[in-house]
């Protein structure tokens, strides 16, 4: 099951067209995953305190499809692919929240706007070297990956 969150687009996010800027989608994803996190019982204020640690993301993949516009409402999903003992891979998506009202005609419920893969890696909060996940840490991973691989598709909507 996908993690969502809900995000409405404000002028600060639009080019002078009304239009998303490109970028603007790393920083809804990078939202989403802070509240998957969260959600998941991950602080990371805390878990770097306590650990040291911190996650820095260390790659992105990108396909932009549809674009969204001032005053659109998305959802931002976050899923993990995969859980290695010192990164994540998570596949996330950046969808019309069907719960939008006066949506454009052009812009169905779930339309797919960006798509992409972020990892993340764990590393040292000093020194920046990579380091393996605490094991509380990847004991949460790997009862995700369980209940993935258990449970069909849908979204778990979180409200702000």
């Amino acid at each position: 099951m996908s993690f969502a969150f809900p995000i409405r687009i404000y002028w600060e996010d639009t080019d002078a067209g009304g239009i998303v800027f490109y970028a603007n989608y790393l920083k809804f994803m990078e939202r989403a995953r802070t509240e998957w996190l969260r959600s998941l019982g991950i602080a990371q204020q805390q878990l770097r305190h306590e650990t040291g640690g911190i996650f820095v993301v260390s790659e992105t993949q990108l396909k932009y499809h549809r674009p969204a516009r001032l005053d659109d409402q998305l959802l931002v999903t976050a899923e993990l692919r995969q859980a290695g003992s010192a990164s994540l891979i998570i596949g996330q998506r950046v969808l019309s929240n069907p719960e939008q009202k006066n949506a454009p005609e052009n812009l169905p419920a779930h339309a797919l706007l960006c798509e992409g893969t972020i990892r993340i890696g764990w590393v040292d909060a000093a020194t920046l070297r990579p380091a393996r996940l605490p094991p509380s840490v990847s004991a949460i991973f790997e009862r995700l990956v369980i209940v993935r691989n258990s449970a069909g598709p849908g979204l778990s909507t979180v409200k702000p």
